[in-house]
């Protein structure tokens, strides 16, 4: 199995923002905050799906497995966005998760 990394899903966005550029509300940063909206809004659908079946069920269960790795997609295309619209780049959020996991080792 190959890596499926943060490069490609960002460039996988940004074929589908400029293929829906007229029909989608530009990216930039004056977007961005409808962008982590949304992204919010489909972290609620994950959560929907635990809360109603219960973590070890919707791990288990194939339909319900399949719909939380639907909605954790929507939530990754979503997080892409927002990286669009800031113009943040994998670069960038590799170092700072670098440095906030650098942090987290010592935390507790």
């Amino acid at each position: 199995m190959t890596d499926f990394g943060m490069n490609e899903m960002l460039e996988m966005q940004r074929i589908l923002q400029d293929k829906y550029k007229d029909k989608w509300e530009p990216i930039g940063p004056d977007t961005g905050k409808n962008k982590l909206l949304w992204m919010i809004g489909e972290v609620g659908e994950v959560i929907d799906i635990v809360k109603k079946h219960g973590g070890e069920k919707a791990s288990s269960d194939p339909a319900l497995r399949k719909d939380l790795v639907e909605e954790m997609a929507d939530v990754l295309m979503y997080f892409h966005d927002v990286m669009l619209c800031y113009g943040i780049t994998t670069d960038e959020m590799k170092q700072a998760y670098e440095q906030k996991f650098q942090r987290n080792l010592t935390r507790w």
